[in-house]
């Protein structure tokens, strides 16, 4: 259990890593330290808020075939970004949106090849 939260903990890291190199809309000052504070709070943040949000734009989401999903890990991404002003920063929702389908994809690609659901 311990061991599995800690291997989602580093790949949320390296996927948030990766999109924040990979974006010019996002940016990230701050070493690995900050980094996994970040994806920690992320990871709290998607584990948390995200069922209550799913929840509420339940009939978005089935209207939007589960499309409507990657606008609520933007808006998530937002609040992190909130939360860390100094260490994490997004230009403009657009640039939010987009990250969070990078971040989607490369967590399912290393969750995949790790092995974890």
């Amino acid at each position: 259990m311990v061991k599995s939260i800690l291997i989602r903990w580093v790949v949320l890291a390296v996927a948030v890593g990766i999109t924040v190199s990979l974006l010019p809309g996002l940016h990230f000052t701050g070493g690995i330290g900050t980094l996994l504070l970040v994806s920690a709070v992320l990871g709290l943040l998607m584990a948390v808020l995200k069922p209550i949000l799913m929840l509420l734009t339940c009939p978005l989401v089935v209207l939007t075939l589960g499309l409507f999903t990657f606008v609520i890990n933007a808006l998530i991404l937002y609040i992190t970004s909130w939360i860390f002003p100094e260490s994490f920063r997004i230009d403009t929702f657009w640039w939010a949106l987009l990250a969070s389908i990078i971040i989607s994809a490369i967590a399912m690609l290393l969750n995949s090849l790790l092995g974890e659901e």
